[in-house]
């Protein structure tokens, strides 16, 4: 196996995946809307990125052909119900035509820890039906089920402590509800050892860390990290579900939206049903351990800049 299309390609995950198939000499190819938005991926050898639209499935069916696997990091954190199935499950479901129209079998598919149909957000049963989707064909499936990650190019733990740079206190709903972060690097160390190792087709696996932290203490721990620890107001969840509302209705991407708030009615850690990261033989670091790598004050003012380039505001 030694070529990949990776839908997807361009953004967080896809980046370091790219990397560790450029070590292996596979070759990757990247669709993407602009081509502009992966300058990041082009000085990497073995590395093809395409303009193309992914939704269209004749455009998509023509990706597929000659590759060897098809890795689907697509995803979405915020938009409607219509939106959500779009792109987490019509998208799936297209992939696995053009897989059959391709004569392509091997399909990596990251999903999200939490997905269910019984979920209590949109995004999560979205999630669900994309798992369905690709499991309802006749492919040589692997599903990934990420927690929520981090890395240096995160929107999470960046944002929590850019955040703090700028605002003297921090009003947080859900401080209590229990997450289980896991390095970028680790998962996509997951997604090539599926690539790998024939005997990961037909499972699912959950990629979490070794640390348990609740919302709270991760805002907390960003903080700390990036020089400025402010105190965390907590944020009665009516009033949330209020300003989740306004936030929907402003310009860009909003930085919380009621479907997350609704994601974070449930603890996000591994359940123990299915095998983890070290099933794929790999330790899992921890976000204590990598943070600080990464978090300081003087790097913070340029990320706070490049979010709210893409958030629209802040």
């Amino acid at each position: 196996m030694n070529k990949i299309l990776i839908l997807g390609g361009a953004g967080f995950v896809g980046s370091h995946l790219c990397e560790k198939l450029t070590r292996l000499a596979w070759r990757s190819t990247v669709p993407t809307r602009r081509r502009a938005a992966a300058q990041h991926l082009w000085m990497l050898p073995l590395v093809d990125v395409f303009e193309a639209d992914i939704h269209d499935e004749a455009a998509l069916t023509r990706l597929v052909a000659g590759h060897d696997a098809v890795v689907n990091l697509v995803g979405m954190l915020h938009g409607s119900a219509a939106g959500f199935d779009r792109v987490h499950v019509q998208l799936a479901q297209e992939l696995a035509r053009a897989c059959a129209a391709t004569g392509v079998r091997r399909v990596l598919h990251v999903s999200a820890l939490g997905a269910g149909a019984d979920a209590p957000s949109m995004y999560q049963r979205s999630k669900a039906g994309g798992e369905e989707a690709l499991r309802a064909a006749d492919l040589d499936l692997t599903v990934l089920r990420p927690s929520v990650m981090f890395g240096p190019q995160d929107r999470f733990l960046n944002l929590f402590a850019g955040l703090q740079q700028k605002f003297p206190v921090i009003p947080l709903a859900g401080g209590a509800t229990k997450f289980q972060p896991v390095w970028v690097e680790d998962v996509a160390s997951a997604l090539v050892a599926c690539l790998q190792e024939r005997s990961r087709i037909g499972q699912t696996y959950e990629a979490c860390g070794p640390q348990v932290l609740t919302l709270r203490e991760l805002v907390q721990l960003a903080g700390r990290l990036g020089g400025r620890e402010r105190p965390v107001l907590p944020l009665p969840m009516a009033l949330a579900r209020l300003q989740a509302l306004l936030m929907e209705w402003g310009p860009g991407e909003p930085l919380i939206s009621r479907d997350n708030l609704d994601s974070m009615k449930v603890d996000n850690v591994a359940s123990g049903q299915v095998p983890g990261l070290q099933a794929l033989g790999i330790s899992p670091s921890s976000v204590s351990a990598i943070a600080p790598t990464y978090l300081n004050a003087p790097g913070l003012e340029g990320e706070l800049l490049a979010m709210r380039r893409t958030a629209g505001r802040f």
